[in-house]
């Protein structure tokens, strides 16, 4: 499901990150009374009805030539870019200023929906001041004061009804597939290695993909999408705006992909950016493959693959159901062994169990392993069932969740991986109290 994006724009210190932090729920953004705190995007998930977007708050724009100004406007001006719906934050006690008559024009030009939301406005002496923005020509201003909460379910009405449908552009008999890693790792490569011919720009200088490139095809017979991204930098060592715009056009294609294939150079090993780099699709529950590339470059020895192995899984010991897929892209070698993976994972990213069967596979590891004593009451498990696929998701109807203990839930993840077929996919358990019979 492709999400929708949200970007809070306006003039400096007007309180864009504490409506953004309301809106998210929590204190994601840095607030303080000294305008320009905020100078990158931040982005958060937000659900409100039952919908949910992505939300990016951003430096704010003005025309004083400042200390980073540039850059601000340039990051403001890509989160426009990305944007589905914008807010557009003004100071309601302060009143319209010339740097919010600048962000309006910049806004009239954009055909986007705008939301004028005018913060800092509570009941009483600031009320009828909302009135002198309906000067900006952006429609009626929606009265919010990110402090104190008020109207802030408001605008979040507004922005749902603003939203575009949501359209779903995953098919369970098309494998969609996204390409990550850090940069100069061969992504690039490898993609042109599947296509067979050159659609991607290769170069040997680091960071040469900027967008994001999808690409449908077929192979004996198997529709495919491949995605290939930009890639992604420690968020600490991204200081030009490209790559920032990089970064989160990677984040859409991994949250638009079915499987996330990690592009390690085998020659450089793994490094902690690796690390990093992935842990964007485990945070949002896709399939995942390593890829260890350049595989021709590196001096074999009798067990070098198995070696090599052991130590992708001591570096990545929450991956450990990922499979690992050695290969050279320029050589063309090895790749055989990559769609294979791709059609096991897919194949495990959409299994469902009956439910009879994963009932006796539950009680069975109960028998095992019964459950133990944990926050003052032991856990029963009365059943299980399958809610959803991609990725496998189940609920397990218990006396009390606060009972389960993360190491025996790991122990029943355990045991369905090792009856059914879940490699390379994410398994989510979910709990549910279920009142006991008198």
């Amino acid at each position: 499901m492709k999400s929708s994006v949200v970007a809070i724009v306006g003039s400096p210190n007007v309180g864009k990150s504490t409506i953004f932090n309301r809106l998210v729920g929590e204190k994601r953004a840095i607030v303080d009374d000294a305008a320009g705190i905020t100078r990158d995007r931040l982005y958060a998930k937000c659900k409100w009805l039952g919908k949910s977007f992505s939300l990016i708050d951003t430096g704010g724009i003005e025309i004083t030539n400042r200390p980073f100004q540039e850059q601000i406007r340039i990051q403001a001006n890509i989160a426009i870019d990305e944007a589905d719906v914008i807010v557009f934050i003004c100071d309601g006690q302060v009143g319209v200023t010339s740097d919010d008559r600048m962000v309006a024009k910049i806004l009239h030009k954009v055909k986007k929906p705008i939301i004028l939301a005018v913060n800092k406005i509570d009941e009483g002496i600031h009320s009828s001041s909302i009135y002198d923005f309906y000067a900006l020509g952006l429609g009626e201003p929606l009265a919010v004061s990110g402090a104190h909460g008020v109207g802030i379910g408001d605008l979040l009405n507004k922005i749902i009804e603003t939203l575009p449908e949501q359209e779903e552009t995953l098919k369970e008999d098309e494998i969609t597939f996204s390409l990550i890693g850090r940069p100069n790792v061969g992504k690039s490569s490898l993609t042109n290695a599947i296509l067979k011919e050159d659609r991607v720009i290769v170069s040997d200088i680091s960071g040469t993909t900027r967008d994001s490139i999808d690409t449908p095809f077929t192979k004996d017979g198997q529709n495919y999408i491949v995605i290939d991204t930009a890639g992604l930098k420690k968020r600490g060592k991204i200081y030009e705006s490209i790559d920032k715009y990089s970064a989160i056009r990677a984040l859409k294609a991994i949250e638009r992909s079915e499987i996330v294939l990690l592009v390690i150079d085998g020659k450089e090993g793994i490094t902690d950016q690796d690390k990093h780099v992935i842990s964007y699709a485990v945070d949002l529950h896709k399939a995942i493959i390593i890829v260890v590339n350049k595989w021709d470059l590196v001096n074999k020895e009798t067990n070098t693959m198995s070696d090599y192995t052991k130590i992708i899984r001591q570096e990545y010991k929450f991956l450990d159901y990922a499979p690992v897929v050695f290969l050279s892209a320029l050589k063309g070698q090895r790749l055989d062994t990559l769609f294979d993976a791709l059609k096991l994972v897919h194949e495990a990213y959409y299994t469902r169990v009956k439910t009879s069967v994963l009932n006796d596979v539950i009680q069975d590891a109960l028998v095992l392993n019964p459950t133990p004593d944990f926050n003052g009451g032991r856990l029963k498990i009365f059943y299980a069932s399958q809610v959803t696929t991609a990725p496998p998701t189940f609920v397990l109807f218990v006396n009390n969740p606060d009972f389960m203990h993360f190491s025996y839930q790991r122990y029943i993840e355990n045991r369905l991986r090792d009856t059914f077929n879940f490699e390379g996919t994410p398994i989510k358990i979910l709990l549910r109290e279920r009142k006991q019979k008198e």
